[in-house]
């Protein structure tokens, strides 16, 4: 069995396709876990109302897309889970291919879905995450042709919105971090993996529709805030001492450019206050990168070769671009 946790604020909009679609995997046997982060919408009605099958845990407080997972991931038995958004619609033989993946490759510690936004398939969410040499997050194929990115491979690691983990991988290197709060987690987590050894294999086949940004929305506060806010605790806690040097100036640089950018669209606040935020939790960012360097497995040149070197102006084209 595997079991799939879907993380659920005030999503009731959402749940008839995603649960739906998990009704209608070709895998067998599923089982279902809603974490439900205070909503008051009426999501959890909703839920038991209509799908008697699904485990519902109902928290009394919004807790964080970290916090909330790991509440599930700390009750789950299985070998395999699978993470799935809210806003997410897998095709159904998405789980399927994922396990067929992970069985194939024991050194696979996640397998990574193909993301197509649900309003226009045609067009890649993402395929998997990658991360840069500026020690930014990069949604891998973001904006290009579904046709893409069509070869399985070993990629940085996993977006969490949609995809499958092992459990003893997990229970290894540590679940989310609960600190983030939301976004930026799953990024974190694939990054303490790549450290220990755990790879990510990358499914094309496991296709997933994503009605994107459904929840917490484009470039709102939320995002911008927890976003630039995080993205400094994982380059802090997971950047090996030998590629700090490699990397620190372009860090700058993106940061710099990511200010200005947010300040052309009114989140500068957000954006200040997301860097100033990171600054007070450096000692407790610090505390964290000396028992995560103190675990890792593999060389330096290895996470080297996992990062990205990209250049501002295509990520800025992209940012701008409608899908």
């Amino acid at each position: 069995m595997i079991n799939v946790i879907i993380v659920n604020w005030n999503g009731k909009d959402f749940l008839s396709t995603c649960l739906d679609s998990l009704r209608q995997q070709v895998y067998e046997p599923v089982s279902i876990t809603f974490v439900d982060n205070g909503s008051e919408d009426g999501s959890v009605d909703f839920v038991s109302r209509n799908y008697p099958e699904v485990k519902i845990i109902a928290l009394s407080k919004n807790v964080g897309f970290s916090s909330a997972n790991n509440i599930a991931l700390e009750m789950v038995q299985t070998e395999y889970i699978a993470l799935l958004n809210n806003d997410a619609v897998p095709h159904p033989l998405w789980l399927k291919t994922l396990v067929k993946a992970i069985e194939t490759y024991p050194e696979a510690g996640c397998a990574a879905s193909k993301i197509l936004f649900y309003d226009n398939p045609k067009i890649i969410d993402r395929a998997g995450d990658s991360y840069t040499r500026a020690g930014a997050g990069l949604l891998r194929g973001r904006g290009t042709s579904a046709t893409n990115y069509d070869r399985q491979e070993w990629i940085f690691g996993a977006c969490a919105g949609a995809a499958l983990y092992r459990t003893r991988m997990l229970r290894d290197i540590g679940l989310f971090d609960e600190d983030f709060f939301l976004l930026y987690e799953d990024v974190d987590l694939s990054f303490r993996a790549q450290l220990q050894g755990y790879k990510c294999i990358y499914v094309p086949d496991a296709v997933v529709y994503h009605k994107a940004s459904g929840t917490i929305g484009y470039d709102s506060a939320i995002s911008v805030y927890y976003s630039h806010r995080n993205l400094e605790w994982v380059y802090i806690q997971n950047m090996p001492a030998g590629l700090i040097l490699k990397t620190i100036f372009s860090h700058i640089i993106y940061d710099i450019a990511a200010f200005f950018f947010f300040t052309a669209r009114g989140r500068n606040k957000d954006f200040i206050k997301a860097k100033w935020d990171a600054l007070k939790g450096i000692k407790k960012a610090l505390k964290k990168r000396k028992q995560i360097q103190k675990n890792r497995t593999v060389e330096v040149d290895y996470i080297w070769r996992l990062l990205e070197r990209e250049l501002l102006l295509p990520r800025l084209t992209r940012r701008l671009r409608k899908n």
